[in-house]
């Protein structure tokens, strides 16, 4: 079943991954499915990282995984040596 049809039936959490002006891409978190849905489905305000349960915003999931990604982004960050400028 798609990510699309669970946008639909609200039965399992998606992340937004890209928004444009009338479409956007979604994710099933549990499973790394991406499907595109028309923007309107969506709840008013939503942003691209946002996380969605039963087709409502959830910010608690949504913190969680914006502070996952910052902590894998900063494990694999490698640090400059000294003197040497970007």
């Amino acid at each position: 079943m798609g990510a699309c049809v669970l946008l639909r039936l609200g039965t399992s959490s998606l992340q937004v991954e890209v928004l444009e002006e009338t479409r956007a891409q979604v994710v099933r978190t549990d499973g790394g499915q991406a499907c595109t849905v028309e923007r309107w489905r969506l709840p008013p305000g939503v942003r691209e990282g946002d996380v969605l349960v039963d087709g409502r915003l959830d910010p608690e999931r949504t913190e969680a995984l914006r502070r996952e990604v910052a902590l894998k982004r900063a494990a694999l960050a490698v640090p400059l040596p000294p003197g040497l400028e970007l």
